[in-house]
């Protein structure tokens, strides 16, 4: 469970994004998304591989 402690007369537009962002670390959006449909272990090897590439290739660029 997210526990945000707020302040005394802390903003609630605030509150709510410290809640979001901390929801967004937890990767539980990106967890429910990925379990809606089966993917084979190759193909998440395969993409996983893909990303590599491309972050590499990013990195090297960036030198």
């Amino acid at each position: 469970m997210i526990v945000i402690p707020i302040k005394e007369g802390e903003n609630i537009e605030r509150a709510l994004k410290k809640f979001k962002r901390k929801f967004e670390k937890t990767g539980a959006m990106r967890e429910l998304r990925s379990r809606q449909a089966f993917s084979k272990p190759s193909v998440i090897r395969r993409e996983e591989v893909k990303k590599a590439i491309y972050i590499e290739q990013l990195q090297r660029e960036e030198d």
